[in-house]
């Protein structure tokens, strides 16, 4: 897949990587008209980088396209490794909620929200990283499909060594206190519903 083929548009940046809307800018048969693209930030990422989207790849036959976007493959584009995401339409959350929303508009973002977690619970996965940036919404179809799963988890339960906050694997403002290390307690489901109540 040649990401060089496509438009790029800024969805969401933060520390580590930048996520792109790649539109083509000549449609064939073979390429979608459409995709996303995660770009890490740095010229050279850290392993630790480049772990995470290969671990979010390898999950890709946990992800059903209802709850979350499914990743495609890894690449090459500018002379990074990069992660080419299908693309469900819509824009991150936190784009979205930049003014106080409508309650009908919230409550039905909220259910969706809140069956998409349940999806991918039922899948034995745990997200670990849910935060208005890694959710999708499509106002036009009602979808709101999960993504950033560099650091989801297979394990039903997991513990949590303690480190330092700056290599701490995820966002503290939504992450639940057991993802410090600091709490005697094991990364679970509940972690996940607790970042869900937070975004």
């Amino acid at each position: 897949m040649n990401v060089s083929d496509y438009k790029l548009e800024t969805l969401r940046h933060d520390a580590e990587f930048v996520l792109y809307r790649g539109l083509a800018e000549s449609q064939t048969d073979k390429s979608p008209s459409r995709l996303l693209i995660l770009v890490p930030v740095l010229e050279r990422p850290a392993p630790e980088t480049l772990r995470r989207m290969e671990h979010e790849l390898s999950l890709k036959n946990e992800h059903d396209p209802d709850w979350a976007v499914r990743p495609l493959t890894l690449t090459q584009y500018q002379g990074r490794s990069v992660l080419v995401l299908e693309d469900p339409g819509g824009e991150p959350l936190d784009r979205l909620v930049r003014e106080p929303m409508e309650l009908g508009q919230f409550l039905r973002l909220g259910i969706r929200l809140s069956a998409a977690v349940s999806g991918l619970h039922r899948r034995g996965v745990i997200h670990k990283e849910i935060k208005p940036g890694n959710v999708l919404v499509n106002p036009s179809t009602g979808e709101v499909p999960l993504t950033g799963f560099g650091i989801a988890t297979r394990l039903p339960r997991q513990r949590q060594s303690p480190e330092a906050p700056e290599f701490i694997a995820g966002t503290l403002p939504y992450m639940a206190p057991e993802q410090t290390g600091r709490m005697n307690r094991s990364i679970d489901s509940k972690s996940d519903l607790y970042s869900l109540g937070v975004t």
